[in-house]
């Protein structure tokens, strides 16, 4: 059995605990060297075989998942944040697939909840934004043209950016160019719930201006919108006046 895990925004407790105990019991695990924190293959038993897939093709991690299943060895690969996210899930499983070996998958906090929470934020607030938009800026993978910075900015909703800390100069011209105004609020959050965390609140005009100071170029996620600011309106959840199945409006 091969159980594909997500390893979480960061910190080593931050794991599922169905995650931690699949750790546990692995033969072997693959893990994402470039990303995950190291200290979470502090829960793999002793013997347990560990490859880091930052130094493996995609041939190779399959040729190794296939080793283990052979041997009848349980593996876990373990990815970064959630394996839904960016995580390269889907290549890996269709070939499981064609192989005839069976997977399952583990969620995991991606690091977009990491950051709002290092954050104290929310991304969905009323009368600011109930809507959130994940997304990257184009590199050596493209982003669909429908899909642009600029398309997608005139929404005006809440939006994550990974993957871009690099072109910031770029991504705040097509942010402004797209519809959000220079003093839309906006933070960069490095490494979200590492030791090494770093929190810069800025905004959309002094985005560039902001990680380029304090040399941030790789791992970091931008969060852009109102719900940064201090304006929004209270929820209906706890309002006397709104009633619910479990509570009577107050007159």
């Amino acid at each position: 059995m091969v159980d594909f895990v997500g390893a979480g925004c960061g910190a080593a407790d931050l794991i599922t605990v169905r995650g931690m105990k699949l750790l546990q019991d692995a033969d072997v695990i693959i893990y994402a060297g470039s990303l995950v924190n190291p200290e979470l293959l502090q829960y793999a038993k002793e013997g347990c075989e560990i490859h880091n897939s930052a130094e493996m093709p995609l041939e190779e991690i399959i040729d190794t998942i296939k080793s283990a299943e052979l041997a009848g060895k349980h593996t876990v690969r373990l990815q970064t944040g959630d394996l839904s996210l960016y995580g390269a899930l889907r290549e890996q499983a269709d070939r499981l697939g064609e192989l005839g070996i069976e997977y399952r998958v583990t969620p995991g906090v991606s690091s977009m909840f990491g950051a709002a929470a290092s954050l104290k934020a929310e991304y969905t607030l009323p009368a600011v934004s109930q809507t959130v938009i994940i997304t990257r800026m184009p590199g050596r993978t493209e982003v669909p043209v429908s899909e642009s910075i600029e398309r997608l900015s005139a929404h005006g909703a809440t939006m994550v950016i990974f993957l871009s800390a690099g072109m910031t100069a770029e991504l705040s011209e097509k942010l402004m160019k797209g519809g959000y105004t220079p003093d839309t609020p906006a933070a960069i959050v490095y490494k979200a719930t590492w030791p090494e965390e770093r929190i810069l609140r800025c905004t959309v005009g002094t985005l560039h201006e902001t990680t380029n100071i304090c040399g941030i170029k790789k791992t970091a996620l931008m969060i852009v919108g109102r719900v940064l600011g201090s304006d929004y309106e209270l929820s209906k959840l706890y309002d006397r006046t709104f009633e619910t199945a479990f509570r009577k409006a107050e007159k």
